[in-house]
């Protein structure tokens, strides 16, 4: 993940309704884990005669499959960013357990000891799918190495850039939540809009997204600035947007611990009564509602509906809470195992069955690839209030709502 991650955040934020033609899979289940111990033996001692065959012969690698689908998970599980990684893995044992599936096995490669390393392993393995990596970067090695192999990739990265050629994103996509949230202050009749932007990709390409949205909606961008998160350049973005011209809804497309930060100074600056709306990134902070200045502010985000159940089930088996990307794990085990029930052991993964036009669905809500390998998903807006967080627009439950 690069800064086109949300500047490394939005791809860590540390992120169900079943449609008439999608399906979701759910139940309990204990999956035992296989591990084979040789304890010591014996002395050796001097044969007296012909060596005779005495087991199965011992060779390097996973034992081979004949009646499960091996699929890799290539996540972090050492660094920096290993919690993350820990947490998705636990989620795809979890997302096992509940399917009752016996056709899948996942193994799980650790990226942060070398993105090539880690997917030449998967591979020489017999892993005929990857689910993973987190990382954009890491996609960026990992898609043409597994291409050669004719094994597809199942990013867990929001960058849209690393889509096609075999690799599919699931990461929540900002233009999506900004497109979601700009549609719905136009249902409610804003339409003069301004935005501030943190400097770099993530910042451009919400910039870029935000002009498209409002343009398609019939709005009118009047101002945008940018900044780089330190409190000063927040204050001067924040009072170059209130010399330029009005506006009556302000996009803060930035994580919700900077639009904490930066909502007083808004308040304060030209923007008393302006509507704040906010991004998918604002999904993860538990706080905004106690903000006083954020009342009222709107953002789209995946429903959190499922993902509750999921966290407590996470925290009951674990003893601690997931991160909130660990959902993406969950899914993608779902999505593996509706595709297992086709497709043959030992064979390539039918990946045109990823492009499945009714889409699936899972603890985020509906989704479904698009052409170019990005998931485009169902997004609810959520209104901030006062303690509280409210839907006022409920995601739709299949693409064709």
């Amino acid at each position: 993940m690069t800064e086109t991650d949300a500047s490394r955040q939005a791809d860590l934020f540390a992120s169900l309704k079943r449609g008439a033609r999608l399906a979701f899979a759910a139940s309990a289940l204990m999956l035992a884990a296989c591990q084979s111990i040789v304890p010591k033996g014996p002395a050796p001692t001097t044969p007296t005669g012909p060596a005779q065959p005495s087991g199965p012969t011992v060779t390097e690698g996973l034992p081979t499959d004949t009646l499960r689908h091996r699929v890799a998970l290539l996540v972090p599980m050492s660094g920096t960013n290993a919690g993350v990684g820990q947490s998705i893995a636990n989620a795809t044992t979890l997302a096992l357990m509940d399917t009752k599936t016996d056709k899948v096995r996942i193994t799980t490669y650790d990226t942060a000891l070398g993105a090539a390393a880690a997917v030449n392993k998967a591979l020489a393995d017999g892993n005929r799918l990857i689910l993973g990596p987190l990382l954009a970067d890491d996609a960026r090695v990992i898609g043409p190495i597994a291409a050669r192999a004719n094994v597809p990739v199942i990013s867990f990265s929001n960058d849209s850039g690393v889509a096609g050629s075999g690799v599919y994103i699931m990461g929540y996509n900002p233009n999506q939540s900004i497109e979601r949230v700009v549609g719905f202050a136009r249902q409610k009749g804003l339409s003069q809009f301004g935005a501030l932007v943190p400097r770099g990709t993530y910042g451009e390409r919400a910039g870029n997204a935000l002009l498209r949205a409002v343009e398609q909606a019939g709005g009118t961008v009047v101002s945008m600035q940018t900044f780089d998160r330190s409190p000063a350049s927040m204050t001067a973005a924040v009072k170059k947007l209130q010399a330029s011209s009005s506006y009556d809804a302000l996009l803060i497309a930035d994580s919700g611990r900077v639009a904490l930060q930066i909502a007083p100074i808004v308040r304060k600056n030209g923007g008393a009564t302006a509507r704040l709306l906010g991004t998918e990134l604002w999904n993860t902070e538990g706080t905004l509602s106690a903000s006083p200045v954020l009342r009222g502010a709107w953002f789209a985000s995946v429903s959190d509906s499922l993902y509750r159940q999921l966290a407590t089930k996470y925290r009951a088996r674990y003893g601690s809470a997931p991160f909130r990307l660990s959902s993406l794990g969950y899914d993608a085990v779902l999505l593996t195992v509706r595709i297992a029930q086709d497709w043959k052991p030992g064979s390539n993964f039918p990946t045109a069955r990823l492009r499945d036009a009714g889409g699936f669905s899972g603890i985020d809500g509906a989704f479904r690839f698009s052409r170019s390998g990005v998931a485009e998903r169902a997004l609810e807006v959520t209104e901030i209030g006062a303690g509280n967080l409210t839907v006022v627009a409920p995601a739709p439950r299949s693409f064709g709502d």
